[in-house]
């Protein structure tokens, strides 16, 4: 039973609370509290002048700042802390501040708790992103109110007044939100995992932890659909509350399945990879999870007609443009060696391999299993000389400096009906903000060739 939202309002009216992390999620959450009554005090380690406009549009609002390398030192007197994602559970501020009876939480963990519609949330390593963005689009074709968020989208909680009992709630959870959640959306769906963020998480069991949060609170009404071929996710079975749907690309006695190129969803035939728009095998496999969530609740023709139509999300294999008789692409998200792979397998001719990021401390031995599909590899960033020791003398290697030095080199490199795809293999971190800058970065060097 969700809890009733003047609960939360009465919680925050005139608490004394810390929102950690100036950023996209807690702008429109710290305005939610000052309405609410709320004393609210915004951390960063950003200096005022390095913050986004938006962010610096909150001294507006009569709030206290607290910036700069040393802020976390300053957390302390607080009822209530609004943590940003990725900042741990067991840092010393935190442990401090719990030990002091103050209440930690985050934006998503409220809204789970409060939002009246049914949330539909998505977990994994590798194809989160396009499986929620494909149960949002599902719902939306077939005429609900639906909302995106999460780890794409807008923040929810300061929405939660617009959202009914009946509209429908898609929500994208990374290892790191689901961290030091205590609730659980209804319907879960964890699409693989392998390695990945080991730079955040102590370790692969720690990550593993964090991922069954989006299960370990549901109740007997609720439903777990997991990858049935990946060995992490197929062990939730015997952990799971509620009911447990599985998809595969092998196994015809999962609930929904791929076989000859045909996706089937409890039997039934639903579309051949044909008719899909978006290419590559791990596309099938999150259009059968997409159709899982949201079987029984929308019409076959409904899922059909939005796999032909769905053209993916930006920065997922993403066509920039033919030159010359070269195509190059976008793959900014594949931030791990394993969705590398994934991006290769969506082209039947070798690629330039753009690869090379911040470094997660993971391994990049995956990328092994994507060898026959480099032609040749051009490396950068911080783990450049990680992946030669990978790669040299199984490919042809150049390493440089900037992604300007990058495109440059695969323009020179490159014969008409080659294909050039960044697929990095690595956070974005070293150089850019996120990998969307990255991406627009990449498209935009490329257009101007």
């Amino acid at each position: 039973m969700k809890k009733n939202f003047h609960e939360f309002e009465n919680m925050v009216k005139n608490k004394k609370i810390a929102v950690v992390g100036i950023g996209v999620s807690n702008i429109p959450l710290i305005s939610m509290l000052v309405k609410l009554s709320a004393k609210v005090t915004a951390f960063d380690k950003k200096h005022f002048n390095e913050l986004d406009d938006d962010a610096k549009a909150l001294k507006h609002l009569g709030i206290d700042f607290v910036l700069g390398k040393d802020y976390l030192s300053f957390l302390k007197g607080f009822e209530i802390i609004f943590k940003t994602p990725s900042m741990r559970s067991d840092s010393e501020a935190l442990i401090k501040a719990k030990s002091e009876n103050c209440y930690i939480t985050s934006e998503m963990e409220e809204f789970i708790k409060y939002c009246p519609a049914k949330v539909y949330g998505v977990t994994g390593s590798d194809g989160k992103t396009t499986t929620t963005s494909l149960i949002y689009e599902i719902f939306k074709a077939e005429g609900y109110k639906t909302w995106v968020g999460g780890n794409i989208g807008n923040p929810l909680l300061p929405e939660i007044y617009n959202i009914k009992e009946d509209d429908k709630v898609v929500v994208e959870l990374s290892s790191f939100q689901l961290m030091t959640m205590d609730v659980s959306p209804e319907i879960s769906i964890v699409t693989n995992l392998t390695p990945n963020h080991l730079d955040i998480h102590k370790d692969m069991e720690e990550y593993i932890e964090s991922k069954k949060n989006i299960f370990r609170f549901q109740n007997p009404n609720d439903k777990l659909i997991l990858n049935y071929d990946n060995e992490v996710t197929r062990s939730f079975i015997e952990e799971a509350k509620g009911e447990v749907l599985t998809f595969s690309k092998n196994d015809k006695y999962a609930n929904g399945y791929i076989n000859d190129g045909v996706i089937y969803v409890f039997g039934e035939k639903i579309i051949g990879k044909d008719e899909v728009f978006i290419k590559g095998e791990y596309n099938l496999e999150n259009l059968v999870a997409a159709f899982l969530a949201t079987h029984g609740e929308v019409k076959e023709d409904v899922m059909r007609n939005v796999a032909k139509t769905f053209k993916g999300v930006p920065h997922r294999n993403e066509f920039v443009r033919q030159i010359r008789g070269v195509k190059y692409y976008n793959d900014s998200m594949s931030s791990s060696p394993t969705r590398t792979v994934a991006a290769l397998s969506a082209f039947s001719e070798k690629v330039i391999l753009i690869l090379g990021g911040y470094d997660k401390n993971i391994p990049f031995d995956p990328l092994l299993e994507g060898i026959d599909k480099i032609k040749t590899a051009i490396l950068f960033g911080d783990t450049k000389y990680k992946i030669k020791s990978l790669l040299e003398n199984k490919v042809q290697l150049y390493i440089e400096d900037t992604l300007k030095d990058v495109v440059k080199r695969a323009e020179e490199i490159s014969e008409e009906g080659d294909i050039v795809l960044l697929a990095p293999g690595c956070a974005s971190f070293d150089m850019f903000k996120n990998f969307e800058e990255r991406g627009n970065r990449f498209k935009e060097l490329v257009m101007k060739l």
